[in-house]
């Protein structure tokens, strides 16, 4: 019998043992900072795969996996069925208070900004662009982690201003490198890489990967064959859920909405989808 957790996040459990956590991915799902009642079956084992393997595949960047074998867990969490497939142990780090995201097309929060002020992370850009419209580079868009409410969106220069030039330029460098890679592995399978976050945190003064990477949770992956401009294509992603309750009535405040069983389903049914796509990019470099 293993205890409960430490911490229990909007989807995630975590145990501190020490120097290390276990991060234990549930089938929770939130949106608007909002846990639904209704669970995602398999949604965490899911996401813990995806995540485990371009974890593996980025071998050039440090990041904190130790090991997704169960067997390998110290004690009394090895072998425990309860988190079979889900779990991943992980070094402990000082987490930089920066979510670090890279946007290689106008959308969401971004498009939002773009259509209210002509800015986009506080930066000016030309009038006239369409959603869906694809950067010439991808952009870095950092948001403060905030402890309660919502994440906020900030300049490059008030995150650089906050963590200091050095560490700024090292995970800006990294993430850009990071999605770019993915991007183009991703467009072979018919998939766009439209937006992601990576988090880092401090091991002996250096950063390195933590949290996921990557997932249809973290991410915005696109349907290649939908893409055009001035529309959102068809997403295999968490966004489908964000699509639906949008139709609704909810005000994004708890208690949330009832989802439907077939919106759930949809939800499974892509991530699926989109772990194949990914393990077939994967396996084909």
């Amino acid at each position: 019998m293993i205890p409960s957790p430490h911490y229990k996040g909007k989807v995630r459990d975590v145990y501190d043992l020490g120097s290390e956590l276990l991060l234990v991915a549930t089938d929770r799902i939130s949106a608007f900072d909002v846990v639904f009642t209704e669970p995602v079956v398999d949604k965490g084992k899911i996401l813990t795969r995806i995540s485990t393997k371009w974890f593996r595949h980025f071998q050039q960047i440090k990041n904190h996996l130790v090991t997704d074998d169960i067997a390998s867990f110290p004690k009394p969490y090895q072998n425990e069925p309860q988190l079979s497939g889900r779990s991943v142990l992980v070094k402990k780090a000082k987490r930089i208070d920066f979510e670090c995201v890279v946007r290689g097309y106008l959308t969401g929060s971004a498009w939002k900004e773009y259509k209210q002020f002509g800015t986009i992370a506080e930066t000016h850009y030309p009038k006239g662009i369409e959603e869906s419209y694809r950067f010439p580079s991808p952009i870095f868009t950092p948001a403060r982690k905030n402890d309660s409410g919502h994440d906020e969106n900030v300049s490059e220069s008030t995150m650089e201003n906050e963590v200091g030039t050095e560490l700024f330029k090292k995970v800006k460098e990294i993430s850009l490198t990071l999605y770019n890679e993915a991007h183009d592995l991703m467009a072979k399978q018919g998939i766009l890489l439209c937006d992601t976050k990576f988090e880092f945190g401090l091991i002996d003064g250096e950063p390195v990967l933590i949290d996921e990477i990557l997932t249809p949770d973290s991410s915005r992956y696109w349907d290649a064959s939908t893409y055009a401009l001035g529309k959102t294509p068809a997403s295999f992603d968490k966004q489908i859920l964000r699509n639906w309750l949008e139709t609704t009535s909810w005000d994004k405040n708890p208690p949330p909405p009832k989802l439907p069983e077939s919106l759930i389903q949809e939800l499974r049914k892509k991530y699926l989808e989109l772990e194949e796509k990914i393990n077939l990019c994967l396996s084909q470099k």
